[in-house]
């Protein structure tokens, strides 16, 4: 599968002291059977992970442009497969997602501009932080710089350890393939 030292953990190898984990979203892909080498850390990442994924005041389609623009500047495979696959799936084009690789436009651009300046200098000028709130509302805001941090930590880890895309998203992309003219 992989020669990493830390390849995604098989449900015959799951951590004991995280057997309550595999059924939920930690067994469901393999960035987290990957995180799992680290139990206590998989542990402690789920409260954040259910905020950040699940109920951020950005809402779902503004998440996908953080991540995506995110995972683009890291470079990691990755997470760019997963949320191209995620982005579809909330009805964005792959026209739309190519844009927030490169240079899109409307709030989009607002977005990526913000992705861009806290992976570069590592926050919002309090120019852009004040332009960003009146477009999104400040929890909106922090949310998306968690949602960098969140990602950055991710793409880290899957990047290190050269974890595998999920067989899933793998398969979805070949008959699919990302095309974004």
């Amino acid at each position: 599968m992989t020669d990493s030292p830390c390849p995604p953990i098989a449900d015959a190898d799951w951590p004991d002291e995280i057997s309550d984990m595999l059924d939920g979203f930690a067994g469901q892909l393999n960035v987290y059977r990957t995180m799992a080498h680290h139990p206590a850390l998989l542990r402690a990442w789920a409260p954040l992970r259910q905020h950040v994924v699940k109920q951020s005041a950005l809402g779902p389609i503004r998440s996908e442009v953080v991540i995506l623009r995110t995972a683009a500047r890291l470079g990691s495979r990755y997470e760019w497969d997963q949320h191209v696959s995620r982005a579809r799936k909330l009805g964005m084009s792959d026209a739309r997602i190519a844009a927030i690789r490169d240079t899109p436009e409307g709030e989009d651009a607002l977005i990526v501009q913000a992705v861009d300046a806290l992976i570069d200098a590592r926050q919002l000028s309090p120019e852009a932080e004040a332009r960003l709130a009146d477009a999104i509302g400040r929890h909106a805001v922090i949310d998306l710089i968690a949602t960098v941090g969140f990602y950055s930590v991710l793409g880290y880890l899957l990047m290190t350890y050269r974890t595998p895309l999920d067989d899933d998203i793998a398969q979805e992309l070949y008959r699919a393939p990302f095309t974004p003219d």
